[in-house]
C-alpha cells in the first residue's frame, strides 16, 4: 500500500526526533586532530531538505564544522562527472573494505585497487583524478565549485583545521605513497594528498549538507537552485557507494537499523540520501569508536523510524506538497 507523507508529517517527525535526541550523551570529539578536539561538544543540528526546495532546520544548523570524510562524496561525484562512473570503477573501485576508513591494511590486501572513493585511499586517488592534471589551483577550484553547486552555496576553508590536519596526517602520507607504488595515484602524490587534506578541512553546515543529499536524491538536480549539477545516471552509482561503505565497518548495522544510505565524517557530520524523497544531515561532534557522531546517528535513525521509511521501501512513498 502506498504511503502518503505531508510536509507537516516530515517537519513534525524531524522536530520530535531533534527534541528526543538533543540531550543524548556519550562519545568524544576526535582528539587526534587538535582543532576538532576543541569544537564545542554540545553543538547539535538537524536539517532536512525536500525535493521541492523546502528545508527544515533545528538547532545549530548554521554552524560551520569540518566536513571531513563527507567530502569524499562530492569528489567521487566530480570524478564520475569528469571520467564517467565506469572510469571511477576501473581506476578506483566500488567495494567496501569492512575495515576502518584510514586502514593501510585494506590497501595492502587489495593492491589492485583502492576499493572505493569513500575511504581515505580511494579519496586521495579520486583527488589525483580531478582535472586538470598537474595544476593544484585549478583542481582545487573544480573541487570547491562542485561542492558549491551540490549544496547551492559555498563552503569555506577552515584554515586552522587545515593546518591541524596537515600537521597530523602521517597515516595518509603512507597511504598516498602506497597508492603510488600500486600505480593508483594519477597525478603528483604530494599535491593529491594536499588536495584531499584541504577538502576535508572545508567548513560546512548541516543545512548545506542536507541540500547536497537532496541533490543526490533528486538525480543531480539541486532542489534549491534548480540547477542540474550532473547527469542523472550518477545518482544511483554514488548512492550505492554510500549505502555500502558510508559508515565504514558499521555500515551494515547502520543501514539495517536506519534504512537510509548515509556518509559520516569525524567532524561530527552525517549526510543521508533518501532517493526520490529528501536529503538529511545532522551534526554533533562527539563520536563513537568508529568515528561516527553518536547524536547525529541517533537523530537520523529516530527520524527515519518515526516515518517508517527505508531505502528498500521508498518506492511505496509519496510526499504530498
Amino acid at each position: 500500500m502506498e504511503k502518503i507523507l505531508t510536509l507537516d508529517n516530515i517537519k513534525d517527525a524531524a522536530q520530535a526526533s531533534y527534541e528526543e535526541c538533543k540531550n543524548i550523551s556519550g562519545g568524544k570529539n576526535a582528539n587526534y586532530i587538535p582543532y576538532l578536539a576543541n569544537v564545542d561538544s554540545n553543538l547539535f543540528g538537524l536539517s532536512v531538505a525536500l525535493l521541492d526546495g523546502t528545508c527544515f532546520n533545528f538547532g545549530d544548523t548554521d554552524f560551520k564544522f569540518g566536513i571531513e570524510s563527507v567530502s569524499k562524496v562530492p569528489t567521487a561525484i566530480l570524478a564520475m562527472i569528469q571520467h564517467t562512473p565506469e572510469g571511477v570503477l576501473q581506476k578506483i573501485g566500488a567495494d567496501a573494505t569492512g575495515l576502518p576508513f584510514n586502514s593501510i591494511f585494506a590497501l595492502l590486501l587489495e593492491n589492485d585497487h583502492p576499493s572505493t572513493p569513500l575511504v581515505n585511499a580511494g579519496a586521495i586517488s579520486a583527488c589525483s583524478m580531478v582535472a586538470p592534471q598537474g595544476d593544484s589551483s585549478d583542481k582545487w577550484k573544480a573541487i570547491t565549485e562542485n561542492i558549491t553547486e551540490l549544496c547551492g552555496s559555498a563552503p569555506v576553508l577552515l584554515d586552522e583545521l587545515y593546518e591541524s590536519e596537515t600537521a597530523t596526517n602521517f597515516n595518509n602520507h603512507a597511504i598516498a605513497w602506497l597508492l603510488k607504488n600500486y600505480d593508483r595515484i594519477y597525478d603528483d602524490v604530494d599535491m593529491s594528498l594536499d588536495l584531499y587534506t584541504r577538502q576535508c578541512s572545508l567548513g560546512i553546515t548541516s543545512s548545506q549538507l542536507a541540500i547536497m543529499g537532496a541533490t543526490i536524491a533528486n538525480k543531480g538536480l539541486n532542489p534549491v537552485t534548480k540547477k542540474q549539477v550532473y547527469n542523472p545516471e550518477i545518482s544511483p552509482k554514488i548512492t550505492s557507494m554510500i549505502a555500502s561503505v558510508g559508515f565504514y565497518q558499521h555500515t551494515g548495522d547502520w543501514l539495517y537499523t536506519s534504512g537510509i544510505p548515509a556518509k559520516t565524517g569525524v567532524g561530527g557530520g552525517v549526510m543521508g540520501v533518501m532517493p526520490g524523497l529528501f536529503g538529511i544531515a545532522a551534526f554533533a561532534p562527539p563520536l563513537d569508536d568508529a568515528g561516527n557522531s553518536v547524536k547525529a546517528q541517533a537523530v537520523i535513525k529516530a527520524f527515519m523510524n518515526k516515518l517508517g521509511l527505508g531505502i528498500f521501501s521508498g518506492d511505496t512513498v509519496k510526499i504530498k506538497i
